[in-house]
């Protein structure tokens, strides 16, 4: 089969592997559909600490069961059943597992990281973490789903109301994603960044208000735009460090900030405002239990991810298409490439 693999990094092709058997509790799937996500890129570059190699990449999955362990299929899966991966392999017995937390287990494997991903013709998954996708669901779309759950993730984290302001720095795919939710839940989106074009695409996708960090003062302006009361939940989706230590001048007093992005060192922070605030500080990692909402809002359009797409390459082209993210990432947005079909 073919799948797109790192021997090391900046070394990565279309390669030729043996097509994998399901063992106990695991069903083999065509993978229809992959996404490439920002840490595919940081794979291939070598700036992913996490990563370890040779690594077949990919953990944004949508594809059709071609055989299952039918002694241990918990969710009743049968073949022919087209579902997406769930990505996050936890243990199911550390405290994190235990409440619920499966995405901050103390032995979090993720796929395509610490484990071989699925951008491959064919891949073998525990059936436990498949979500059945709903007839007529695109496919293209279906593999999205991953990405819109860890901005979900980060808006379930801080707990947004409806009515609220949602300050979100960085307008990448999370970042634009989480605006688009933050809308779709019926608070008002505030997006951050230095770029003025994806601050302009971002009001092209439905984000109400948007920042030039770079041309504006992100604390004056969103005093202005909510009245002096500034953003009640702020979530910080680029990993810069002075992104990170901005979250608090512009969080409103008892507000929430959420953390999504990952900062490549330490940020030091003024605990002083966090306590004449009394801010809340919430880590966001990956996802835990969101695939059902994302999957629902892609479906009913309250979240359009078609919008971020930029398009879809194939198996053959998706090599050279990373190497080209990398040199040109203002170039792209989202891109999914079609593996089967």
């Amino acid at each position: 089969m073919k799948a797109i693999k790192l021997a090391k990094p900046w070394e990565i092709s279309c390669a030729q592997l043996d097509k994998p058997t399901p063992g106990k509790g695991e069903a083999l799937i065509r993978i229809m559909t992959a996404g490439i996500c920002g840490s595919d890129i940081g794979a291939f570059r070598g700036t992913n600490g996490l990563v370890s190699y040779p690594r077949v990449i990919g953990h944004e999955l949508a594809g059709v069961i071609e055989a299952i362990d039918a002694a241990d299929n918990p969710k009743g899966f049968q073949v022919g059943d087209k579902v997406i991966v769930d990505p996050y392999l936890y243990c199911g017995h550390c405290y994190p597992c235990s409440i619920g937390r499966t995405n901050c287990c103390t032995d979090l494997h993720v796929l395509g990281v610490h484990v071989d991903g699925g951008m491959a013709e064919f891949f073998c998954h525990p059936s436990s973490m498949l979500v059945k996708m709903p007839e007529g669901m695109d496919w293209v779309l279906a593999a999205m789903a991953e990405p819109l759950t860890i901005a979900l993730h980060g808006i379930h984290r801080g707990g947004l109301q409806a009515g609220e302001y949602c300050a979100i720095y960085g307008a990448g795919p999370i970042g634009l994603l989480a605006g688009m939710v933050a809308e779709a839940y019926g608070a008002h989106a505030i997006l951050i960044d230095i770029v003025q074009e994806r601050l302009d695409f971002a009001k092209e996708v439905g984000i109400e208000y948007i920042i030039n960090s770079k041309e504006q003062n992100p604390a004056e302006e969103i005093s202005r735009i909510t009245d002096g009361n500034m953003a009640q939940q702020v979530m910080e989706c680029s990993g810069a460090n002075p992104c990170i230590r901005g979250t608090l001048d512009i969080v409103s007093h008892a507000g929430r900030i959420t953390l999504t992005g990952w900062p490549k060192q330490e940020t030091p922070l003024p605990t002083d405002l966090i306590t004449k605030k009394e801010v809340d500080i919430r880590g966001a990692r990956t996802s835990a239990g969101e695939f059902e909402e994302a999957i629902d809002l892609i479906v009913s359009g309250k979240v359009d991810v078609q919008k971020i797409l930029t398009k879809t390459v194939s198996m053959e082209e998706a090599a050279d298409t990373i190497k080209d993210i990398e040199k040109n990432p203002g170039n792209y947005m989202k891109v999914v490439v079609k593996v089967n079909g």
